[in-house]
């Protein structure tokens, strides 16, 4: 992805963090020199010539003329002194570079920056930083696999029938089989049925476990999802969530159908689904929509593409949510 385009928060967020490492490996290493030295003196007395030879050989090189000699003959000295410390490290069963701060990133020392250009580690924490951003208001911690509960499916058939709780055990399931098994060449998933009947939980359990395996996850309502587009399109927003949708490993977009309808929307989602289908990105949906609403509320076209492409995941039963609470209640 890209580092240009995030907001002055992200920016700040990211900076923020690798400030925060940096001084941590910075006061750790410290804390180790302080010990050390309080059991090895002569380390100390060491590395406190070292720093004077650094400043002596910074006033040769500033005060111009043949500084050449002298700058060799504190090179020389100065490695003598690393050697000797190196030695006292030794002695006491430390690697070398055990006084040195141990930085997370090795390239930049948790900068963000090699020789003015963005380092990878600023790069993937802008990226990091992003998708929390994004999915901020989304109960991530709340729904996974083991919460999600069975017993608001009727066990009871219509004829030669699957019951309901049967059809969910087996989309119970296969999503979990999705979510074990996910990676970039996944499918992409369309979960359809009424509301309240777990297509929301089960998408975000999918996101947990994608998550924990490293993959890079968005979670959104699309209502919410358009609204940050028009804001940013507009000029009225910093941001390119656009490029973070398309970008991500895992794109889960909440409740498809219940945003305003507009031309700008039809035309975002339709981008959306269309890119990540060319560039083999996996997106789950999950709507309330039937196949036919799809096809009158967007286009043909576009519900072509998603049955064409996407595996459907078909959800029956009565709404849980309302069970739950006429069960409190009673």
């Amino acid at each position: 992805m890209i580092a240009l385009g995030y907001s002055r928060e992200i920016y700040e967020s990211a900076e923020q963090i690798l400030a925060e490492r940096r001084k941590k490996a910075e006061d750790l290493a410290a804390q180790r020199k302080s010990a050390f030295y309080g059991v090895c003196p002569q380390a100390a007395e060491i590395e406190s010539v070292l720093s004077r030879t650094a400043i002596i050989a910074a006033r040769a090189v500033l005060s111009g003329g043949s500084a050449r000699e002298q700058l060799t003959r504190l090179k020389a000295e100065n490695l003598a002194l690393q050697n000797r410390l190196k030695e006292q490290l030794n002695s006491f069963g430390y690697e070398e570079h055990y006084l040195e701060p141990e930085y997370s990133c090795k390239l930049c020392g948790d900068t963000g920056y090699i020789d003015g250009k963005m380092c990878d580690c600023m790069k993937k924490l802008l990226r990091a930083q992003a998708y929390d951003s994004l999915n901020a208001l989304t109960p991530l911690k709340l729904s996974t696999f083991d919460s999600f509960s069975l017993e608001y499916y009727s066990n009871k058939t219509d004829g030669d029938a699957r019951s309901p709780r049967s059809i969910m055990e087996g989309v119970y399931a296969n999503c979990r089989r999705y979510a074990d098994s996910f990676s970039l060449s996944s499918p992409s998933l369309i979960m359809q049925g009424a509301t309240g009947l777990g297509k929301t939980h089960l998408s975000l359990a999918i996101a947990n476990t994608a998550i924990q395996k490293g993959f890079g996850v968005v979670y959104c309502s699309v209502n919410n999802m358009i609204t940050k587009l028009e804001r940013e399109h507009f000029g009225r927003e910093e941001g390119n969530t656009d490029r973070i949708i398309l970008d991500c490993d895992l794109l889960i977009l909440d409740d498809l159908g219940t945003e305003f309808r507009t031309a700008f929307s039809c035309a975002e989602i339709y981008n959306i689904v269309n890119t990540r289908l060319m560039t083999q990105k996996p997106t789950i949906i999950s709507t309330n929509l039937s196949t036919q609403e799809l096809q009158e509320r967007y286009t043909d076209r576009f519900a072509s593409r998603i049955m064409g492409e996407y595996v459907r995941v078909l959800f029956c039963g009565r709404d849980n949510r309302l069970q739950k609470l006429l069960r409190n209640q009673s």
